[in-house]
């Protein structure tokens, strides 16, 4: 597949992916020395692209199965359990149905799993595991506060938590008697993936001595650099900001929706166009150009996995299963950034 080789630690850290996908958790952590215990994917083309670059990793399928397996002690209870639960639940391309729809409620049986994992790994005196799970920032503002009970659930405490205001806010931190909770909302393009690509993050652990915030959250150590911009707008906006006369293009987007259709992009040109202020600076949008249809190999590079990682044996020549399978996956760039706090993390522990 293309990864460089390396020398696995003597006690490798072990993790479980459920609502597995293709795997961008794997194709991260894989450069880390850790071991994947078990993978759980249900949808056939995702399953072929696992199948062919971990065989020997097996595939439970169905992840509402998995805790009474864990339980019997039939598969490993791993050190990490990790996921992220069907999103369309909870997107706008999903009707937002939330805990309606019954890929929101997986989110609900993704505690029930990893509660599961805690329960046996104390009765085998090991730490409580740690958690990751991903989602689509829609889930912050579901009309049935799916992320308050998604919080709840994992916190230990009985009740769904409320948000402060409306909606929940872009990051946080809850303790309940289970575990303590962080989230926060992170955006692939600052991972040198060229989209933007928001979702949020949540981590959460009982762990001795290891502090989720540490993972998720950073804390300058470097004043923020401040400059004087003078000079004067090149066209006016409905509110009086300073400017410079400067162009400034923005060619980030969200490069692979959830629900992939045509590419609406951002671009340089004459007047009549839409104008957006954002931090003071003009940025020109035309919102009526269109844009040609990405290759899957371009959406793979998108999402930092290596050229032609779906390109594998399959019966249907369509690449529609490769646009979907990529467009559902986590960016890798972002789950390398949080493996590799998690293991400068428990190198302290």
């Amino acid at each position: 597949m293309g990864n460089k080789q390396h020398i696995p630690p003597d006690n490798p850290v072990t993790y479980g992916s459920v609502c597995s996908g293709i795997e961008a958790v794997t194709v991260a952590w894989h450069p880390l020395g850790w071991k994947p215990s078990w993978f759980s994917e249900i949808e056939p083309f995702p399953c072929a692209v696992l199948a062919h670059h971990w065989p020997s990793v097996p595939n439970l399928g169905d992840m509402t199965q998995i805790a009474a397996r864990i339980q019997s002690g039939s598969i490993p209870a791993p050190d990490i359990l990790v996921g992220g639960t069907p999103c369309q639940a909870f997107s706008l391309s999903g009707k937002r149905q939330g805990l309606k729809d019954p890929r929101g409620q997986l989110t609900l049986a993704f505690v029930q799993l990893a509660d599961q994992i805690d329960k046996t790994r104390q009765e085998q005196g090991e730490q409580p595991s740690i958690i990751v799970w991903e989602n689509v920032t829609g889930v912050l503002n579901s009309h049935d506060n799916a992320f308050g009970y998604f919080l709840g659930a994992l916190a230990g405490e009985r009740r769904p938590l409320q948000p402060a205001g409306k909606r929940w806010t872009n990051a946080g931190a809850v303790s309940g008697p289970s575990r303590t909770v962080v989230w926060r909302t992170l955006n692939a393009e600052f991972f040198g993936v060229p989209q933007s690509r928001k979702r949020v993050f949540v981590m959460a652990s009982a762990r001795q001595e290891f502090d989720p915030g540490a993972i998720l959250f950073e804390f300058p150590t470097v004043p923020p650099r401040t400059e004087n911009y003078y000079g004067t707008q090149k066209k006016s906006a409905s509110s009086a900001h300073s400017g410079i006369e400067r162009e400034f293009h923005r060619y980030c987007f969200d490069a692979i929706p959830d629900n992939a259709g045509t590419l609406i992009a951002g671009y340089d040109g004459t007047g009549g166009q839409d104008m957006l202020m954002r931090g003071g600076l003009i940025v020109e949008q035309h919102p009526r150009l269109r844009v040609r249809r990405l290759t899957p190999t371009e959406c793979e590079r998108l999402q930092g996995f290596p050229t032609g990682y779906t390109d594998i044996p399959w019966h249907n020549s369509s690449p529609g299963h490769r646009y979907k399978a990529i467009g559902n996956s986590m960016p890798v760039p972002v789950m390398k950034w949080i493996g590799e706090r998690i293991q400068e993390a428990l190198k302290g522990v």
